[in-house]
């Protein structure tokens, strides 16, 4: 079997204010109610490859189980990173899982904020790379450049017309000139991130080229341990990796290298202008997600989350509206959203971090409204999922349940609240919900006190579900 490990840890600042922090480009819904972790995933369910093994963010946790449930797909393993380090480690750590589960396994390494029209020639193309890693080279796939991009990073392979071909140099992002020159050549290709091995074949990489990371990474993997459907590795061993690409660890050092050249309508989308260039456009060249309008306008994007977003007499210009934030710039300055969303960050300011949804292992809460002592949410409590029992010091709360039946207890009396009835949670009071029902239960939650943050909650014993 071919295990295919997907790497969902990055965090997309360019398609801020969208992408965030706690969720990042590969987790938002926006391409058919889709997101790039979710087609990931779906390309890879596929006869000849085993359940994804994933690595990402301890802080994505609960955003990877979801999406994973919604599309009803399985994971032979979830390991939570506790910080970021690129991406050697989990390379290697994948290798070991899959070496785990079967010696001669082949792994496929892919990023999870790809887009990938043609899945079944980028299928096909790595079937046909197979015998080659099974042979103990590591296989790089190429994409066919289309444009002179300066964005990417190349790949110089030999001339022929062989599915794969030796490698002669991997090329660091070049200016304008280069790239051109790049396309003119015909013997380079865009670096894709993305490769095929034998899981065996890179653990003896690793113990050739990266010794003392073959090393600590074989202590991280002692120390991980289940929690619910997830695998946890331990903070401080994993806070000493290093930090640093499979490329420059692996991939430009080994004489194994070979690349797998391949045309599937690939994009990394990391811009909002890169979003642009695959949506679907009227006459005048405008996108549109949401409620969006546009009246003599050409080659806009227009992203509306809640509200109605009109665009009148523009040309090349991006305004994206979320619940909380709005930006507005020409697509010519997309790559400087990552400058401002760094200013946000030196700022403090939550909306570089939080997204107003927040999952749960038991639903999500999302933010309506805030202000002095008072804050609103929504709240959505899955069937058979529960809050834990807590207490606040600084708050009390009202709820209201908008559709569903959820059952309530407040101060060990417990009772059944079903749609447009309400409850008061005093200040200081034990309370825990619990939705015994079949349908997923919608309330609303108001806050009121002196102190609003998350950080106001006392656990009890009682249950185990996380608030």
């Amino acid at each position: 079997m071919i295990f295919p490990c997907i790497l969902s840890g990055g965090v997309g600042s360019r398609l801020w204010p969208l992408s965030r922090t706690d969720r990042p480009k590969q987790f938002l819904p926006i391409f058919g109610g889709e997101s790039l972790f979710q087609k990931t995933c779906k390309r890879v369910d596929h006869p000849g490859f085993a359940a994804p093994i994933i690595i990402g963010s301890n802080n994505h946790r609960f955003l990877i189980g979801e999406q994973l449930a919604e599309q009803d797909l399985e994971s032979s393993a979830i390991l939570l990173e506790p910080v970021g380090r690129n991406t050697a480690p989990p390379t290697l750590m994948a290798a070991m899982i899959a070496a785990e589960a079967d010696p001669e396994a082949l792994v496929l390494l892919l990023p999870s904020d790809h887009l990938i029209r043609k899945e079944d020639v980028f299928v096909d193309t790595v079937f046909k790379a197979e015998e080659a890693a099974r042979n103990g080279s590591l296989v790089t796939f190429g994409i066919t450049p289309k444009e002179p991009n300066t964005g990417y990073g190349y790949i110089k392979v030999t001339d022929g017309s062989a599915p794969v071909r030796p490698v002669e140099a991997f090329v660091e992002k070049p200016d304008l000139a280069r790239a051109e020159a790049f396309l003119k050549d015909g013997s380079y290709v865009w670096n894709a991130g993305i490769f095929l091995f034998s899981a065996q074949t890179m653990i003896d990489a690793f113990k050739a080229h990266q010794p003392a990371m073959y090393k600590d990474v074989a202590a991280v993997m002692k120390s991980r341990h289940s929690d619910l459907d997830f695998v946890r590795l331990d903070r401080e061993a994993f806070e000493k990796l290093a930090d640093i690409s499979i490329d420059y660890a692996i991939m430009e050092k080994a004489d194994n290298v070979v690349c797998a050249p391949v045309a599937p309508e690939w994009d990394d989308l990391g811009s909002w202008s890169a979003i642009w260039s695959v949506l679907d456009k009227d006459g005048d060249g405008n996108s549109g997600l949401g409620d969006t309008r546009f009246l003599d306008s050409r080659d806009c994007l227009a992203y509306a989350e809640r509200c109605l977003v009109s665009v009148i007499g523009l040309e090349d210009v991006m305004v994206i509206a979320t619940s909380d934030s709005v930006l507005v710039a020409h697509k010519d300055r997309a790559q400087d959203v990552k400058t401002v969303v760094e200013e946000l960050k030196a700022e403090g300011r939550k909306e570089v971090e939080l997204h107003p949804r927040s999952y749960r292992p038991w639903g999500y809460t999302e933010r309506i409204n805030a202000g002095d002592r008072f804050a609103v949410q929504s709240m959505m409590i899955k069937p058979g999922k529960g809050l834990s029992l807590q207490s606040h010091l600084h708050r009390a709360e009202h709820w209201v349940v908008v559709s569903g039946t959820v059952e309530i207890t407040i101060n060990g009396q417990t009772r059944l609240l079903t749609e447009n009835q309400s409850a008061y949670v005093p200040l200081g009071a034990q309370h825990t919900l619990h939705n015994r029902g079949k349908i997923p239960v919608q309330m609303i939650e108001v806050q009121s006190g002196t102190y609003l943050q998350e950080d106001d909650i006392v656990r009890h014993a009682g249950t185990s579900q996380q608030s």
